[in-house]
C-alpha cells in the first residue's frame, strides 16, 4: 500500500509542477510586474498603491483557489473509491471470520484500493488538460 500511496503522491506533484510552470508561474510574475507598475505612481496614496497590488494578484489566487479546489475533488474521489473498497471489506468480516479469511479479504482489499489509485492517477492527464485551460482562460488572466 505504501508503493501506491507513493505512485499517487508523485503523479499529483507531478500534476502541480506542470501547471505551476504551464500557467501560474506566467500569473505570478504578470503580478509581480502590475505591482510594481502601482509602485511607480508617485501621485498615488499608499492606500491606493495598496488596492492597486491588491488588485494585481486577484488572479494568480483564483488561479490558485481554482487548482486547489479541483485537487480536493480529485482527492474526494480517490477516497470514495477507497471506501468503497473498506466497505467491501466490512461486509466480508464477521465475528467467526478466521485468521486465513481475514488475510484473504485484506489482499482483496489492498488489491482494490491499489485498482483505485490506478484509475485514478489515469485520469490524471485529462485533468491536467482541463486545469490548463482553465487556467489559459480570460477569467484568470484578468
Amino acid at each position: 500500500m505504501e508503493d501506491a500511496h507513493r505512485k499517487i503522491q508523485d503523479a499529483v506533484n507531478g500534476l502541480v509542477n506542470d501547471l505551476d510552470k504551464g500557467a501560474l508561474r506566467r500569473t505570478q510574475y504578470d503580478m509581480h510586474q502590475c505591482a510594481a507598475k502601482c509602485c511607480l505612481d508617485d501621485k498615488a496614496s499608499t492606500e491606493q498603491i495598496h488596492s492597486c497590488i491588491d488588485r494585481c494578484s486577484v488572479p494568480l489566487q483564483k488561479g490558485q483557489q481554482y487548482v486547489q479546489q479541483e485537487l480536493t475533488q480529485f482527492q474526494d474521489r480517490l477516497q470514495r473509491c477507497v471506501m468503497s473498497c473498506q466497505d467491501n471489506l466490512k461486509d466480508k468480516i464477521g465475528p467467526k471470520t478466521t485468521e486465513a479469511e481475514a488475510l484473504k479479504y485484506r489482499d482483496q482489499f489492498e488489491s482494490c484500493a491499489r485498482k483505485c489509485v490506478e484509475t485514478h492517477i489515469a485520469l490524471l492527464p485529462a485533468l491536467r488538460t482541463k486545469m490548463m485551460d482553465v487556467l489559459g482562460s480570460s477569467e484568470y488572466k484578468k
